[in-house]
């Protein structure tokens, strides 16, 4: 279990910039320290506990990169063609005899260099004729050729402790031989939804509810995470109910997600569940659309409480949940994918706080053109099913104007 201390952040009560928010959490979170050894096709997504360094070069021994011939750089003529006899035929998977001097070998990829060759000549730039091949000038020494451990040295550094392994990482592993890796178990985290007007999907709508979405986003987001993710329902808008319900999912998870509740109303009950419970870390981030989110420690375990509103609890989680469950799983950072565009609008924001617009994307001769979704309210589901990406506005920025060059963040790479 994550077991961190009530006071493991220690920051004042103004607004937190999400900077300083990941700062902490990179600085403050230790990651999990459990490990488990997994099979090679379970590993996808997870993270590397320890360093892969490579048992042996990569590839293992000096092969021919083509298929051609292979012969002593030595025997080939400055000028004019080259006539070596054809000594035999060598296949991947077959042993190498040493090869003569004066002679060729008819070689394919990736069957061993014979003992004395150093060079492969591309069978279309060579020409059989009774029994000799014939070479043309001007090949490098060298050429063709894969020396062992090209790819990767015996004992190099093949993989960081701490990647998230990607299927070409599955596959480097399996290259050097291994059938399994020491990875950090999966971080543990519950999800809450919060409010009496929500319904679960599937049961009747009652008068004055709605059906619970953010639950399912917050879960579908966390699926692309090395995670272990419990559903735990909706918590009604009372008190004690809400604080027992945090305390309990505290000590059986590493990481606590909540939606709403987070704000001032006289329902909003997460905050004080969390200041009973344990300590508040901070409440309301400079950021937009998301600026009620709060996060808190109970029993050692994090707490982030998340906006009701839809969009709100996207950006949040991309900025403040998904960091930390990264830094529980002990990987390294991964800053969000991000590619420059042209805007395609005007707006003006407030200094000193991040704001994040939905936009269309359009490709151009140029930069892809950005251009604001028509609506902006952040309990607006379909402004995020709409668009492409969200437009991030740096804290320094007051205005944009058509035409200015902006960063955006395509949900394609995001989610």
């Amino acid at each position: 279990m994550a077991q961190l201390s009530d006071d493991c952040f220690a920051f004042g009560g103004r607004l937190m910039s999400v900077d300083e928010a990941q700062a902490l959490i990179a600085d403050r979170v230790p990651p999990l320290a459990e490990v488990e050894r997994v099979a090679l096709l379970a590993a996808p997504g997870r993270v590397l506990a320890e360093a892969l360094h490579a048992p042996l070069p990569l590839p293992p021994f000096f092969n021919s990169a083509v298929d051609g011939y292979a012969f002593r750089h030595a025997d080939l003529a400055p000028a004019g063609e080259t006539r070596l006899p054809l000594a035999g035929r060598l296949q991947a998977g077959q042993a190498a005899a040493p090869i003569a001097p004066g002679t060729a070998l008819r070689i394919f990829t990736g069957a061993p260099m014979p003992e004395g060759a150093d060079t492969v000549m591309m069978q279309e730039d060579a020409r059989e004729a009774e029994g000799a091949v014939l070479l043309a000038p001007g090949l490098k020494r060298g050429a063709n050729c894969r020396p062992a451990g090209e790819d990767v040295a015996q004992g190099a550094l093949a993989l960081p402790q701490g990647r998230r392994l990607l299927p070409p990482d599955i596959g480097l592993a399996a290259a050097l031989g291994l059938t399994t890796l020491e990875l950090r178990r999966r971080v543990r985290v519950g999800v809450f939804s919060t409010g009496d007007e929500l319904a679960e999907p599937g049961t009747v709508l009652g008068a004055a509810r709605t059906y619970d979405s953010n639950r399912f986003t917050l879960l579908a987001l966390l699926a692309g995470l090395p995670v272990e993710a419990s559903d735990l329902g909706i918590l009604p808008d009372e008190p004690a109910a809400t604080a027992a319900a945090l305390a309990g999912a505290a000590a059986r998870h590493d990481l606590l997600l909540t939606s709403g509740g987070v704000s001032t109303g006289e329902a909003d009950h997460v905050r004080a569940a969390i200041e009973q419970g344990g300590r508040l870390v901070f409440w309301r981030l400079a950021i937009k659309p998301g600026r009620p989110a709060a996060m808190g420690v109970i029993g050692g375990t994090p707490v982030v409480g998340l906006p009701g509103n839809p969009v709100a609890a996207v950006v949040t989680f991309l900025h403040l949940a998904r960091p930390l469950v990264l830094r529980l799983a002990g990987a390294l950072p991964e800053p969000l994918p991000s590619f420059p565009a042209e805007a395609a609008f005007a707006y003006r924001k407030k200094e000193g706080r991040r704001e994040y617009v939905r936009v269309r994307l359009t490709q151009a001769a140029g930069l892809p053109v950005a251009e604001k979704f028509a609506r902006e309210g952040a309990g607006l589901l379909t402004s995020l099913t709409q668009s492409d990406a969200l437009a991030e506005l740096p804290e320094d920025i007051t205005t944009v104007s058509p035409g200015d060059r902006i960063r955006v963040l395509p949900y394609r790479g995001i989610f």
